[in-house]
C-alpha cells in the first residue's frame, strides 16, 4: 500500500497516456482514474489552444477526454484558483481533480483561508515548477533568439535548464534559460524570483526531476504528500491505471539538488528585482502608476483580492472616483489589502495593459513583511 511521505516512480499503464503524457504519463492516468472510479465528478484541465502558445481550461467529464490536457504548456499562464472560484464556485458543489502549480496551490490555500474554496472537494496534483514564460514574450523570444518563425513551433520545454522547442519538421533547439534570461528573455519575473517550485501542500507532488536510469523519461517522480494523494495512487495501482516502484535513493538526492539549486537561483532574481527599486518604494508606486487606465484587471485576476461592496463604497472617500489615472491611494490601498498574502503568481503585472510592475511591488512588499519569519531556504512558504 503507498503511504504519505513515500517517494516513487509512476508511469501509465494505458498505451494512449504513455503516447500523450509527459515523463510516462502518470498525471493524466491518476486525473483519468480519478474521475473513472467516481473519486470526482469532473477534471479541470489545461490543454493548447490554437497553437503552444494558448493555454485554455476545460471540465471534462468523460474520461476519455482527459487526455486533452495531456503535456507541458510552459507558455500557459493561467492561475488555476482564481478560475476555479470564478466560474465554478470554488468546488463547493461538485468534487474535482486538477493539477496546480506552486502559485495555484497557494492561491487556493488563501482562497480557501477566505472560505472562497472547498479543499475537502478537490483532489491536487501537484506539478514541479521551474517557471512559465508569458506569451507574447516567447513568441518574441522564439524568433529573436532561436531565429525560428513562432508559428513553425509544435511544442516547447523547460529541461536540464534550457528552453527547448521543437518544430512541425521535427527539428529541435534548445538554449539556457540563464542565457536567455540575462538579455532579458525566458521565464516570467515573478517565476524568476519564486520559491515555492514542488507543491508539497498538494496531494501529491509530481514531476521529472530525480528519474534516473531506465525510467529517465519513461516515469514520473511521484511525493505522496496526504492520505488523499495516497489512496488516489493505491487505488490507481489496484485498478491497473498506473505502475509504481519506488524511487531510487540516488535519484530523491538528485531531486532535493535540483529544487535546493531552482531555489538560489530564486533567491537570487529577489535580490537583483528588489535592489532595482529606489529606496522609497513610494515614490516608484506613484511614477509607474502614472500610467494606470483603471480597467480593474489588477483587481479581477487577483487571487487575493476580493473587496467587498461596502470597502468599495467606503474607499471613495480615499480615492475618488473617476479620475483616470486614479490618485495613487487606489494602488496603495490595493497593496494594503493583499500586501500580507500575495502568493507572487504575477498575474496582476502580466494582464496590466500599461505593463505597470505591479507584481514586482506587491511581492517586495510582501518579502519586506516576511523578513522575520521567511523559511529557510528549502521549506514550502506553508504548513499544512
Amino acid at each position: 500500500m503507498v503511504a504519505k511521505g513515500d517517494m516513487l516512480y509512476a508511469w501509465a499503464s494505458d498505451a494512449a497516456c504513455l503516447e500523450k503524457g509527459e515523463c510516462g504519463g502518470a498525471v493524466t492516468a491518476l486525473l483519468k482514474y480519478a474521475l473513472e472510479s467516481k473519486m470526482v465528478d469532473g477534471v479541470l484541465t489545461v490543454k493548447k489552444g490554437a497553437d503552444v502558445y494558448d493555454a485554455s481550461v476545460e471540465i471534462v467529464t468523460d474520461p476519455a477526454d482527459v487526455e486533452k490536457g495531456a503535456g507541458s504548456l510552459h507558455c500557459g499562464t493561467l492561475l488555476l484558483s482564481k478560475i476555479l472560484t470564478k466560474y465554478q464556485d470554488g468546488a463547493n458543489n461538485k468534487k474535482l481533480a486538477l493539477p496546480v502549480k506552486g502559485c495555484d496551490m497557494m492561491g487556493l490555500l488563501e482562497l480557501a483561508r477566505r472560505n472562497q474554496v472547498n479543499l475537502d472537494n478537490l483532489v491536487l496534483i501537484g506539478l514541479n515548477c521551474g517557471g512559465s514564460v508569458a506569451p507574447v514574450n516567447a513568441r518574441k523570444m522564439i524568433s529573436e533568439k532561436f531565429g525560428i518563425d513562432p508559428s513553425d513551433v509544435v511544442k516547447e520545454e523547460i529541461d536540464k535548464g534550457q528552453f527547448i522547442v521543437i518544430t512541425k519538421d521535427g527539428n529541435h533547439k534548445g538554449i539556457s534559460i540563464d542565457e536567455l534570461e540575462e538579455e532579458g528573455y525566458g521565464r516570467r519575473s515573478n517565476c524568476r524570483r519564486c520559491l515555492y517550485k514542488v507543491p508539497r501542500q498538494a496531494d501529491l507532488a509530481c514531476g521529472n526531476w530525480g528519474v534516473i536510469g531506465d525510467k529517465a523519461g519513461k516515469a514520473t517522480f511521484v511525493e505522496v504528500c496526504s492520505e488523499k494523494g495516497a489512496d488516489l495512487v493505491s487505488k490507481a495501482e489496484a485498478a491497473g491505471a498506473v505502475a509504481t516502484s519506488a524511487a531510487d535513493p540516488k535519484g530523491i538526492a538528485i531531486r532535493g539538488k535540483v529544487e535546493n539549486a531552482m531555489l538560489k537561483l530564486g533567491e537570487k532574481w529577489r535580490k537583483h528585482d528588489f535592489a532595482a527599486l529606489s529606496g522609497n518604494l513610494w515614490d516608484d508606486i506613484q511614477k509607474e502608476t502614472s500610467r494606470c487606465i483603471k480597467c480593474y484587471s489588477c483587481i479581477e485576476n487577483c487571487p487575493v483580492c476580493f473587496p467587498k461592496e461596502e470597502d468599495l463604497k467606503k474607499a471613495t472617500t480615499m480615492v475618488p472616483t473617476g479620475q483616470v489615472p486614479p490618485n495613487p491611494m487606489f494602488h496603495m490601498r490595493r497593496l494594503a489589502h493583499i500586501s500580507d498574502s500575495c502568493v507572487n503568481c504575477g498575474q496582476c503585472e502580466e494582464l496590466c495593459p500599461m505593463d505597470i510592475p505591479l507584481a514586482l511591488y506587491s511581492h517586495a512588499v510582501r518579502a519586506e513583511a516576511d523578513t522575520t519569519y521567511l523559511p529557510k531556504l528549502g521549506e514550502a512558504p506553508y504548513k499544512n
